[in-house]
């Protein structure tokens, strides 16, 4: 994957003793005082990184990169943008390096930037603080929300509703919420979005209540314009009755019909859906397919894709 950073590189070529052992515990509690930065409601997107298309794959990129792209964006190049944040855990390290790498091997989108996050709830761990904080200095794509980590008690809520404050000075067109177990093509998402309105806009995977074929949209994925976002932010009901715990795909569905919001409703079923149980039913017109829980159903969706298909001949491997 390709990556561009502004940090130098230093080597040390000290040994470790007793000395720079006492230095440990001062840069742990430096590291639990600089990571809380990164959840400021004045935090900048500057700051958070971006994923963006390159010539020929998606790449992570600095803050310099980012806004050379949006200078790109108001010069006319990209159509629209959209922010896909994948919702994940300090924990799901080598998830979160197997999905950047299902990115930055994609061919990149047309005529639309698409910035990629992943997403957390503070981390309170000193040790998770630490690694999350690396993590965040070397590819540059973290966002850390001020919640306490859960799945379905809020966090995508908080998300949806930071966006637009977080964003503000540059918003994007569409935000997407997204799993680290879904495997997202993002160019074929792209596609379906080009010709769709800018606002009022609900997408993903339609599901049926009663006689509504699409009451709400599956948790793999979704997309809501920016003025959805926006009203999610500032609507003190849902809140207010404390209508955040539950289901949370369910739930965005539910503020939306009470709100009289994405009227504009696209189903992509069958294009996206979850894999099977013996990984059979994936379709060559996929835009994303989730339940990849483990690194045997992703390496099946990396064969199947043919994202294996571009690796070199080289005598310092030897791959079936």
């Amino acid at each position: 994957m390709k990556t561009t950073s502004s940090h130098g590189h230093h080597h040390h070529t000290a040994s470790l003793c007793t000395p720079y052992l006492l230095l440990v515990p001062l840069g742990l509690l430096a590291v639990l005082l600089v990571l809380p930065t990164l959840t400021s409601p004045n935090a900048r997107s500057d700051d958070l990184g971006v994923l963006c298309a390159g010539i020929d794959a998606y790449s992570v990129s600095t803050g310099a990169d980012e806004k050379d792209a949006a200078a790109s964006d108001a010069a006319g190049s990209s159509e629209f943008s959209l922010l896909v944040g994948v919702l994940t855990m300090p924990s799901r390290r080598e998830r979160r390096d197997i999905v950047r790498m299902a990115y930055a091997l994609q061919p990149p989108a047309t005529a639309a930037r698409v910035d990629v996050r992943f997403v957390f709830c503070n981390v309170t761990d000193p040790v998770e603080a630490a690694l999350v904080a690396v993590e965040a200095r070397l590819h540059g794509d973290i966002l850390v929300l001020n919640c306490t980590e859960n799945m379905n008690d809020g966090k995508t809520h908080e998300y949806l509703s930071s966006v637009p404050r977080r964003f503000a000075a540059e918003p994007y067109d569409y935000v997407m919420k997204t799993d680290d177990d879904t495997y997202l093509r993002v160019a074929a998402l792209a596609e379906e979005l080009r010709g769709k309105p800018r606002e009022d806009v609900y997408l993903g995977h339609g599901f049926a209540v009663g006689d509504d074929p699409m009451q709400f949209m599956h948790g793999m994925g979704y997309v809501v314009s920016w003025d959805v976002a926006r009203w999610v932010s500032e609507n003190e009901e849902i809140l207010r009755h404390n209508d955040t715990h539950g289901p949370e795909d369910l739930l965005v569905g539910k503020w939306l019909n009470i709100g009289g919001k994405g009227k504009n409703r696209y189903s992509l079923k069958p294009r996206m859906y979850d894999l099977g149980w013996f990984m059979d039913n994936f379709r060559p017109d996929t835009i994303a397919v989730h339940m990849l829980k483990d690194n045997r159903r992703w390496a099946a969706t990396f064969r199947y894709f043919n994202v294996t298909a571009g690796i070199k001949p080289s005598d310092l491997y030897h791959l079936p």
